[in-house]
């Protein structure tokens, strides 16, 4: 388990041994904080545990989308994982070698396929019968081959929260396994396809990884029949999902899907592809926030902070529990639910579990936010998206400079 960058020290919650007070002077709230040690740690640890297979590992830029972050990790040596044509133009600014990149999604449209064999990208995942004829033509029209790897839907239950599941047959990612072997002959007969591998994705925040060892079995044992039918492949796709501890919870370690699968992926000479996102950046970040008032209304109480669901929408989108610490050590714990400024009932970051007894003016960190925070923030209400500090040995660097008002109207045109 890679180790969480806040720690205390001297009373004060810290990154990389930065004071989180001392951004919040220079930089305000609300501030994503992110810590570079950490996201190198976790790519260390995910590339050692598929050492003993040709492999790669293609971050999610979904998860934090962030220029630095995803510089960061490009420098590591990673491929990346994008689903527009927006991540792939800002994956492509941040390094990544176009080759090494994967582009998924269930609604790519003309455009994008255009952009991304412009680009040179390594793999195309393909999610319908009507995608592949369209890049086929596409691709014909510009006189380039596309790679492309079929995403099978294996109807395998990844046992985690429903908006988040992405592999059962209800969901609209993927082809079904049934049909995976006509499409594959059809993609062998059009012009502009290049078959190169076979993929899946059954979902996010996966704590037990048996659901994700059974769906690989089952992708595997269609690469060996594609194969057997002389399909060339390259790749077995096996997606991300890899979960992080929010709380207490244990979940599986990536190791233990590597050493179930190793003899699968060897027998059949294939490279393996991974696209995590939120176990490279998860637990990396946090959400500092300033509190602006406390109240009760009859026997409830209220924590208002400087940012909530427009700058961390997990809570009110998922249900999702997020630890709070107070910047200042020992604040003890009150009953109070945790909300922020917005117009919206939906909009808070904790209620009916304890919370820092922190007071106004005071300031309040949301751990394990940096995945889908920044990513999924908006300028609802009229408010201007957060700034975002990356912490490298000790020095800390604006990342991202809040929003100004100018800005966020920029684009619009008046009558």
């Amino acid at each position: 388990m890679v180790e969480r960058p806040f720690r205390y020290g001297g009373g004060e919650l810290c990154c990389e041994g930065v004071a989180l007070a001392d951004i919040a002077e220079r930089y305000g709230t609300p501030t994503y904080i992110y810590s570079a040690g950490a996201i190198r740690s976790a790519y260390a640890a995910l590339d050692a545990a598929f050492a003993a297979l040709p492999h790669r590992v293609c971050y999610s830029v979904k998860a934090n989308p962030n220029l630095a972050v995803c510089s960061l990790l490009a420098g590591l040596g990673a491929g990346a994982d994008v689903t527009s044509g927006g991540e792939l133009a800002r994956a492509l600014r941040a390094g990544f070698q176009p080759s090494s990149i994967v582009l998924a999604g269930v609604g790519k449209s003309r455009e994008e396929m255009q952009q991304a064999l412009a680009a040179g990208i390594g793999l195309f995942s393909v999610e319908s019968e009507g995608e592949l004829r369209l890049l086929s033509e596409v691709a014909q029209t510009m006189r380039l081959r596309a790679p492309v790897a079929l995403r099978v839907n294996p109807d395998v239950d990844p046992r985690t929260h429903p908006y988040i599941t992405t592999g059962l047959a209800r969901n609209k990612f993927g082809v079904p396994l049934s049909d995976a072997r006509y499409l594959y002959d059809l993609a062998g007969q059009l012009p502009g396809i290049s078959i190169s591998g076979v993929g899946m994705h059954i979902g996010s925040q996966i704590e037990d990884l048996i659901p994700m060892i059974e769906a690989t079995r089952s992708l595997a044992a269609l690469a060996r029949d594609l194969l057997g039918a002389g399909h060339p492949l390259r790749y077995l796709d096996i997606g991300g999902g890899f979960a992080i501890p929010y709380g207490e919870e244990m979940p599986d370690p990536p190791v233990r899907l590597a050493r179930e699968i190793e003899p699968l992926v060897r027998s059949l000479g294939l490279t393996l592809l991974t696209e995590p996102g939120r176990s490279l950046v998860g637990g990396a970040g946090a959400l500092l926030l300033r509190v602006l008032y406390r109240k009760r209304n009859g026997a409830r109480k209220f924590i208002i902070a400087d940012g909530g669901m427009n700058a961390l929408l997990r809570p009110s989108l998922y249900g999702a529990r997020h630890k709070l610490l107070p910047v200042r050590e020992g604040a003890g714990e009150t009953e109070a639910d945790v909300v922020g400024p917005v117009c919206e009932s939906a909009d808070f970051l904790s209620r009916d579990v304890p919370v820092p007894d922190v007071q106004p003016d005071e300031l309040l960190a949301v751990l394990d936010a940096g995945a889908y925070g920044f990513a999924m923030s908006s300028e609802y209400n009229g408010r201007p998206r957060p700034a975002e500090v990356l912490i490298d040995r000790g020095v800390a660097r604006l990342v991202r400079r809040r929003q100004t008002y100018d800005e966020m109207m920029a684009l619009e045109l008046g009558l």
